[in-house]
């Protein structure tokens, strides 16, 4: 379906034409579409740029790239559930490699192949793909649907016949190719820079989009001093991370939101002791800024940096997470809008830990 996917955009306009045509195949496609579309004879895709006019469209054998077993083998076919498995890690990965130019233009067509495949291309699109970025299909007109001798409607006449005992003459001048464009989802926001960045498995890349589509749930790990947030781990310094936890706890003691002017020092210097332990050199530091109370540069501060922290990591689905704003100035208090039901400490703790601290 290479041919017919290339005339159907050449048909659609100079600004729909490829400048590059990349296959992802089996062992088998691959020598199929080589000595068809490349080989000297007959060379469709030769044929197609010539009698359409076609220039600037890469396509040779480094264009087709074969999909390979967990031992780097080609796959002759996909056959089996590993089969799917090592197929749908290629393909993701393939198409996540292609959106990383920010300057290109990606159009998959999900065209040929087995229908796993092309759900795995369609997906992986989904996944990672930028509104500049699209996706179709091509519908090729019966009985030409299929042919093995059909590349695409020529501009002259050319005789095929139809396969059986009934066989009866066909001219591919009159077959009618029609790209059919699917809209699509994009989920790329909701992919870890990780990902987008580096390697892609097809159940990683889904799982992590799952993760960050789904409800907030708020996890802090005291042991580790780790904070996730749909279990994308949130790097803080120990102050910080004492400083969100202090307001995490109030959260699940259902107090109410904090006044700069309002906080209790002696309970966050309690707690960023107990996180840090009695022989960290910065408690003194701390017990010094806040001799006389929270002043409101220190709060602000504190307050800004865990923000900012939480959004370095989380970018535009940072909101439930941060420590938010409440009525107007002066009197702005600050606390947290998640619920308790999405909100756990690690080790579990207690009604009467939580009031002890």
């Amino acid at each position: 379906m290479v041919t017919e996917t290339v005339y159907a955009l050449a048909q659609a306009g100079d600004d729909a034409l490829p400048t590059e045509v990349h296959v992802l195949t089996t062992e088998e496609g691959a020598e199929r579409a080589h000595l068809t579309l490349l080989f000297e004879e007959p060379g469709w895709f030769r044929r197609l740029c010539q009698d359409y006019g076609l220039e600037g469209v890469h396509f040779d054998d480094c264009s087709i790239h074969r999909l390979t077993d967990q031992d780097g083998r080609p796959l002759s076919d996909i056959r089996t559930p590993e089969d799917n498995q090592q197929a749908a890690d290629a393909i993701t990965d393939y198409v996540r490699m292609l959106t990383a130019d920010p300057e290109s233009c990606l159009h998959v067509s999900i065209a040929g192949g087995r229908k796993t495949m092309g759900f795995y291309a369609g997906y992986a699109l989904s996944l990672f793909g930028r509104p500049q970025d699209r996706l179709s299909h091509v519908l090729v007109s019966p009985p030409y649907e299929s042919h093995p001798d059909f590349f695409y409607p020529t501009p002259y006449s050319r005789v095929i016949y139809t396969p059986g005992p009934d066989s009866r003459p066909l001219d591919t001048r009159q077959a009618q190719v029609t790209l059919a464009e699917i809209p699509f989802v994009s989920l790329r926001h909701g992919i870890p820079e990780g990902l987008l960045a580096g390697k892609a498995s097809f159940s990683g890349t889904v799982a992590a989009a799952q993760r960050r589509l789904g409800p907030p749930d708020l996890v802090i790990d005291t042991t580790r001093r780790q904070i996730l947030c749909s279990g994308e781990v949130i790097p803080l310094p120990p102050a910080d991370f004492a400083f969100y936890l202090w307001f995490v706890r109030r959260k699940l003691q259902q107090l109410p939101l904090l006044h700069w002017s309002e906080a209790p020092a002696q309970d966050f210097i309690n707690l960023y002791r107990s996180v840090t332990g009695e022989l960290s050199g910065n408690i003194e530091r701390v017990e010094m800024a806040l001799r006389s109370g929270f002043t409101k540069e220190y709060f602000e501060q504190r307050k800004s940096r865990v923000n900012s922290g939480i959004t370095r990591v989380l970018g535009v689905r940072a909101q439930p997470y941060l420590l938010q704003a409440s009525g107007n100035r002066p009197r702005t208090r600050f606390g947290l809008a998640l619920p308790v039901e999405q909100i756990r400490i690690l080790p579990t703790e207690t009604s009467k830990d939580l009031a002890a601290l």
